[in-house]
């Protein structure tokens, strides 16, 4: 009788205790368009794809975001290779203006970025010279911006790499991938 009382306690137990399972940890909010007015960051209007795609594809709560630039106010690119033209920090410098682009396509997709639940992947392209081996160090321009902007929902997964050649000579291209509601 003793030993039947205990499993059913034990049941009703393990049945009833509530579990967090790791995928539903609460992220803390900050608001990200208030973020952007702290930060001094006017979006600009997102710029015109340059060839047969589209900036932004929805699927489900995901928005893919193509591969895009550090266009910069005046309508010039940010260009050369890192580690021969340009400097760890002007291709810091130059990933940040890419974040800032594509937060300007985010924004016009979706209206408002507090519709963003998380920034869940980056793939950041730099242009470098054959010995440059730092692409992470450059890539931190973007991330440093997402996690400023969107506090702990911007980090996210990444990946920096260093390319031969990028569209145009720019410094750098990063597309990413946006967990929305």
């Amino acid at each position: 009788m003793r030993k039947s009382i205990l499993i059913i306690i034990t049941i009703t137990l393990v049945n009833f205790y509530p579990t967090v399972n790791a995928q539903e940890k609460v992220i803390p909010s900050i608001n990200p368009e208030q973020q952007l007015q702290k930060l001094r960051i006017v979006l600009p209007k997102p710029s015109k794809p340059i060839a047969n795609y589209v900036q932004c594809v929805r699927t489900g709560n995901l928005l893919f975001l193509s591969g895009n630039g550090p266009l910069k106010i005046d309508g010039t690119f940010i260009t050369g290779k890192v580690g021969s033209d340009l400097t760890i920090e002007e291709g810091y410098e130059a990933a940040r203006v890419t974040g800032i682009n594509q937060l300007a396509i985010l924004k016009a997709e979706l209206g408002d970025l507090n519709r963003v639940k998380r920034i869940v992947k980056v793939l950041g392209m730099v242009n470098s010279s054959p010995d440059f081996t730092d692409p992470p160090k450059v890539i931190n321009g973007f991330s440093d911006l997402m996690v400023q902007v969107f506090g702990e929902r911007g980090k996210h997964a990444r990946s920096a790499v260093g390319m031969v050649t990028l569209p145009a000579g720019i410094a750098v291209e990063i597309e990413l991938i946006v967990e929305v509601e």
